[in-house]
C-alpha cells in the first residue's frame, strides 16, 4: 500500500503524459507557451505502463487518471490506456483533457478501455473562450463533449474555473447548459499553479461566490456527507436531483485529511501533492535497471512523507516552481 504518516492511502494514481498543451489558458500559462520536456526526459510508454502496473499489481491502487498538459497530444495515448485496461485487478481508468481532438479520439479510447472523461470549459461564450484560453477552438471542445458523450463515456464530467471579470457571470448559464446536456458540472476555485506566479486570492472566485450565484436560479441540497468519500469534489443535488453540481474548493474548503491520491508527472517522478515543492524520481530506478520490487519500495517512501495539508494557508506557503501543465491536474 501507499500510506503516509497520517493515515492515508493512496489509491488514486494521476499520471501525466505531457506537459504540452495546445491552449493558453491565462490562469495556467504564458502566451508565448513555457519550454517543454525534451523527449529524452519523458517517459517512455512502456515505462508508463510498467510504473501503472507497479502502482496496481504491488502498491493497491484502483483508480488510474490520466492528465497532461494535454494528454490527447500523446501519440501513444489509446495503447497505454489498453495496457492499464488489460491489468488485473482491472482499475477505474478516466482522462481529463480539454476535449480538443476528443472528436475524432473518443471512441478508439473506449475500445481501448477508457471508463470516462473529464473536460474543461470555463465558457459558453466563444468570445470569453479566446479571452481565456487564446485560442479560438470552442467549437472543438462542444464536439469533443458530445463525441465522448455519444460514445458511452460516462458519467461526463465537466470542469469549469470561474475568472474574476471575466466569466464569473456564467455559473447559472453553465449548470443549465450542463443539466440539458446531461454533463455533470463541477466548478473548480482557481489555484496557485500558474507558470506566471500571479495568483492571487482576493482575485479568486470562491466556492461560496459560485454557490450564491447558482442559487439564483436553482435549489441546491447538500449531498449527504458519507456520500463523499475520498472525492474533492462538494455535491449538491440540483432542484431536488438526480442532478448533480460539485465544487473544488481546494483553496478555501481544503479536502485533505481524506486525500488518496498519488501523482506522477511526465518525467517520472513522483508527487504527494498538488502543491508540493518536493518529487522523489522513478525514472531514474527505472532506466539504471532497478526491480519493481525496488521502485515500489522508492514510491511506498515518498507517499510516507506526504505533509498534513497544502499549506496554502501557511503564511510560508510558496508557490510550487513546477507549473499545473508541468505536474497534471
Amino acid at each position: 500500500m501507499l500510506v503516509d504518516t497520517y493515515g492515508r492511502v493512496a489509491t488514486d494514481l494521476r499520471v501525466s503524459l505531457t506537459d504540452r498543451c495546445n491552449l493558453r489558458c491565462t490562469y495556467c500559462m504564458p502566451e508565448e507557451g513555457l519550454q517543454w520536456l525534451a523527449k529524452p526526459e519523458l517517459l517512455t510508454d512502456e515505462e508508463v505502463g510498467r510504473l501503472v502496473r507497479i502502482a496496481v499489481a504491488d502498491l493497491g491502487v484502483r483508480e488510474v487518471r490520466f492528465t497532461g498538459g494535454e494528454p490527447l497530444l500523446r501519440p501513444g495515448l489509446a495503447g497505454i490506456v489498453a495496457a492499464c485496461a488489460a491489468l488485473e485487478p482491472r482499475p477505474r481508468i478516466s482522462l481529463t483533457t480539454n476535449g480538443i481532438g476528443l472528436a475524432r479520439t473518443a471512441d478508439a479510447l473506449r475500445d481501448a478501455g477508457l471508463d470516462r472523461v473529464n473536460v474543461s470549459l470555463d465558457t459558453l461564450r466563444p468570445d470569453v473562450f479566446h479571452t481565456l484560453t487564446r485560442r479560438r477552438r470552442h467549437h472543438d471542445v462542444l464536439a469533443g463533449l458530445e463525441a465522448a458523450r455519444a460514445a458511452g463515456l460516462a458519467p461526463v464530467k465537466v470542469n469549469a474555473v470561474l475568472m474574476r471579470g471575466v466569466n464569473d457571470d456564467e455559473a447559472p448559464d453553465l449548470l443549465a447548459w450542463a443539466l440539458d446536456n446531461d454533463y455533470e458540472l463541477r466548478f473548480i476555485e482557481q489555484m496557485p499553479l500558474d507558470a506566471q506566479h500571479g495568483w492571487q486570492r482576493s482575485d479568486m472566485v470562491t466556492a461560496d461566490e459560485i454557490l450564491r450565484s447558482l442559487a439564483t436560479r436553482f435549489s441546491l441540497t447538500p449531498e449527504k456527507e458519507d456520500e463523499r468519500g475520498s472525492a474533492p469534489a462538494e455535491r449538491w443535488l440540483v432542484d431536488g436531483g438526480p442532478a448533480r453540481v460539485g465544487v473544488i474548493a481546494s483553496v478555501t474548503r481544503p479536502f485533505c485529511r481524506a486525500c488518496d491520491r498519488t501523482r506522477l508527472t511526465a518525467d517520472g517522478q513522483v508527487r504527494t501533492c498538488l502543491f508540493a515543492r518536493e518529487e522523489s524520481d522513478l525514472r531514474g530506478a527505472l532506466r539504471s535497471g532497478a526491480p519493481d520490487e525496488e521502485v515500489a519500495r522508492l514510491w511506498r517512501a515518498a507517499m510516507w512523507g506526504k505533509k498534513a495539508g497544502s499549506g496554502l494557508d501557511d503564511p510560508s506557503f510558496l508557490q510550487p516552481d513546477r507549473p499545473m501543465s508541468a505536474i497534471g491536474g
